[in-house]
């Protein structure tokens, strides 16, 4: 599985946990370490755990080996590294103070259909 499709299915599975504004960038470009964030939120810390559960059950569905998890203990923001892709779920608060989107500006978004429910699906447009 190429990075693109290992990104698209985290995003997939943040979006079966209900994470809100589920977003995939494309940092190869401007960075060594990864070639896709996906980068996410939860209201709560049970639904943040929820989200990361949910994404690493996904990923070792499929074969994807989770290379190291942080953050899980305190689920404020939860970083999951799959080497080409690091998945964040964060709560609200933190994503706003860190705002990754507005640091890794220069990175393209990968543009995905809206679902019925409000967020993005694998989709691609």
């Amino acid at each position: 599985m190429n990075s693109r499709a290992k990104a698209l299915l985290a995003a997939e599975a943040a979006e079966d946990k209900r994470a809100r504004d589920v977003v995939v960038l494309d940092v190869s470009a401007v960075t060594l370490v990864s070639d896709y964030f996906v980068i996410c939120s939860g209201t709560s810390r049970v639904q943040i755990k929820a989200i990361a559960d949910g994404v690493r059950e996904k990923m070792a569905e499929r074969g994807v080996k989770l290379h190291h998890q942080e953050g899980y203990d305190t689920a404020t923001w939860i970083l999951l590294d799959y080497g080409d892709v690091v998945v964040h779920v964060f709560n609200e608060h933190e994503r706003e103070f860190y705002d990754l989107e507005r640091l890794w500006g220069d990175a393209p978004e990968l543009v995905r259909e809206t679902s019925d429910w409000g967020n993005n699906s694998a989709a691609l447009t």
